[in-house]
């Protein structure tokens, strides 16, 4: 009678810890990514908020040749210039500064992965009025928002 081998069924021990171990570190990289992708996305959407309440501010500058008054809120801002609301989502306060500075205050978010990194911080969009009658507009942050999420232009 021939013996059979039996055939092999199954990984061993080694071969799922390197799996294992392959996984960890795959996540290890992958969750602070997520973490900061998430934070940007966000903050696009405040960005674009404010960029909308820019292009308003500079129309009244055009028309006017002088900046609005102090608004102390977005339902004000909606009101005197014409801003949609809904445009203002992510953006939990709003006010434009005798000066023109547009100053918008990062919402709490709904999920705990970003919460404290940009939650209730400010964003700041600061005019320059050029000689040939264009406006630059300069982004900045609070100094407790991470310089890495303020845009560049």
């Amino acid at each position: 009678m021939l013996r059979k081998m039996k055939a092999q069924k199954g990984f061993t021990l080694i071969e799922l810890l390197i799996v294992i171990a392959i996984i960890g570190i795959l996540a290890a990289i992958a969750i602070p990514m997520y973490k900061t992708q998430t934070i940007k996305a966000k903050l696009t959407e405040v960005t674009n908020a404010m960029s909308n309440v820019a292009s308003a501010v500079a129309a009244y500058r055009q028309e006017n040749n002088s900046w609005p008054s102090v608004m102390g809120d977005k339902t004000t801002i909606q009101n005197s210039l014409g801003v949609s609301l809904g445009a203002l989502g992510r953006v939990s306060n709003m006010t434009v500064s005798a000066a023109g500075v547009i100053t918008g205050t990062v919402a709490s978010g709904t999920s705990g992965i970003d919460a404290n990194t940009v939650d209730g911080k400010d964003l700041l969009l600061t005019p320059t009025a050029n000689s040939d009658g264009s406006i630059s507009w300069t982004w900045s942050g609070s100094a407790t928002m991470p310089a890495a999420f303020i845009p560049k232009r």
